[in-house]
């Protein structure tokens, strides 16, 4: 304790006056030698703060313009964020960003400007911070989390403190055509690429995905069986195929494995969210890839035509290619054959189209037969010999088409109406002479060019003497038979 008493601590002189006994306070009076030694510039400056290009400073919002924001970081003047400055987002109105008496960080752009105006970015105060923790979770192998703001071209912008790349094709496990519903998800990714001084970062998902479903996809993969038949949806279409989500993983089913027809374009086949039975061609483990086919799980057209047909039938087809050798000649649905030249006619043929034109009509025999190499071969020559109808054509042509004495008398009183409505892909039936109609069983035509192409171009192109042994109508014409 001291023996001093408060008034002994009053009383006494003072700089700027004194103090009576009673603890009265009398101010000395100022006068213009006080100010003697005291710089008025200096002594505001020293209230500033000091600030230089590319700090980060902390501040307050005091005004919130259309277009700019005031931040008071005790400068002699407040610091001005451009609106473009505010955020990684691009044209956002500032009153979204920030409220007015917030308290943020952001960096010194310049400390005077044209205008003499101190210029500040929030944004790019962001970004520096969150490069630093971008490189240590780059470096830990760790994840990043945040929402997508915007869709580009090749991908989608997440914002994770900075703008992040996620590319379209590491979005999922499977490439995503339409980004937009991704807009204002929040999504988890992986950083694969980082490069500070191109301001670079790129993300993907499809790799976190893999890892944190890599035991799920072993599981599925392990009671995943070749030969096994399994419903999935059409998940994308792409040029070489379709993929098929089969509610595990996908699988891909190659173009050639769509159907037993030839395909131009998957598309033509299937759609995305078509649900399809797919046989499992194929699991790769190593590669996690799984090998899938649509026509193994439809009718082989090939096995049915040769379980229907023989050699030695006469079948009805259209031309439907010429080439050299021959032409290829349509005979079921996806079914194809060839007729040699050699067997076009009995004559000697130069040229197919001295004989047949692409989309004519015509009876051919199948001489050969061979499933395993998919592939038919069809004589025009021998059909017009005559022949045993194929079953599906004995409705209209078989023996209760004929009447003892071998001449055709149909089902009905119209010929092509009666036998041959059915056979022609626009459902309507064509008169006899008219293109892609059947000929007249018994009379001979010659090919247009029968004229220019000499004698031996004479060729016999009429529709074959059919019977169901080997009858050989006499009529002159069915039609009046």
């Amino acid at each position: 304790m001291t023996d001093e008493s408060p008034t002994d601590l009053l009383e006494g002189p003072s700089e700027m006056g004194t103090f009576d006994s009673e603890g009265h306070y009398t101010p000395r009076q100022i006068v213009a030698d006080d100010f003697e030694d005291l710089d008025l510039d200096a002594a505001y400056d020293a209230t500033m703060v000091t600030v230089e290009d590319g700090q980060l400073v902390e501040g307050k919002v005091v005004k919130i313009d259309r277009d700019e924001v005031l931040l008071d970081i005790g400068y002699k003047s407040e610091g001005v964020i451009p609106a473009r400055e505010l955020s990684i987002r691009n044209d956002v109105d500032p009153n979204e960003v920030v409220d007015l008496g917030q308290s943020l960080e952001a960096l010194v752009l310049t400390k005077e400007d044209k205008d003499g105006r101190l210029v500040l970015s929030k944004k790019r105060a962001q970004y520096e911070r969150a490069w630093g923790d971008i490189e240590k979770v780059k470096a830990e192998e760790g994840v990043v989390t945040g929402p997508v703001i915007e869709v580009v071209k090749g991908g989608l912008i997440l914002d994770i403190g900075l703008r992040g790349f996620l590319p379209a094709s590491l979005v999922e496990l499977r490439r995503v055509r339409d980004l937009q519903p991704y807009v204002g998800q929040t999504l988890e990714a992986k950083i694969i690429e980082l490069d500070k001084n191109r301001n670079n970062v790129v993300l993907s998902r499809r790799a976190w995905l893999e890892e944190t479903q890599r035991e799920q996809r072993e599981d599925f993969l392990e009671n995943l069986a070749p030969g096994e038949v399994r419903k999935g949806v059409v998940s994308s279409v792409v040029n070489f195929g379709a993929f098929v989500d089969l509610g595990g993983m996908d699988g891909l089913v190659h173009v050639s494995e769509l159907s037993w027809k030839h395909v131009d374009h998957p598309g033509s086949v299937v759609a995305v969210g078509d649900e399809i039975e797919v046989q499992v061609l194929e699991v790769d483990h190593s590669r996690e890839r799984i090998s899938l086919s649509l026509k193994a799980t439809q009718q082989d057209p090939w096995q049915e035509f040769a379980g229907n047909h023989q050699v030695g039938e006469l079948v009805y087809g259209r031309v439907t290619k010429l080439v050299p050798f021959g032409s290829f000649v349509q005979v079921g649905d996806g079914i194809e054959g060839l007729v040699h030249i050699s067997e076009m006619s009995a004559h000697h043929v130069d040229l197919p189209e001295q004989v047949v034109t692409p989309g004519e009509e015509l009876w051919v025999k199948i001489i050969d037969l061979d499933l395993q190499r998919r592939r038919i071969s069809l004589s025009i020559k021998q059909a017009a010999e005559g022949g045993v109808v194929a079953a599906e054509y004995q409705e209209h042509f078989g023996e209760h088409a004929y009447d003892d004495e071998g001449n055709y008398i149909g089902t009905g009183t119209d010929y092509t109406e009666e036998a041959w409505a059915d056979y022609f892909p626009d459902g309507e039936a064509k008169p006899d002479g008219e293109a892609g109609a059947p000929a007249d069983p018994n009379v001979e035509t010659p090919p247009a060019d029968t004229a220019d192409a000499g004698p031996e171009a004479a060729v016999e192109t009429a529709a074959p003497e059919v019977a169901v042994e080997a009858a050989a109508p006499e009529a002159a014409d069915p039609a009046e038979a």
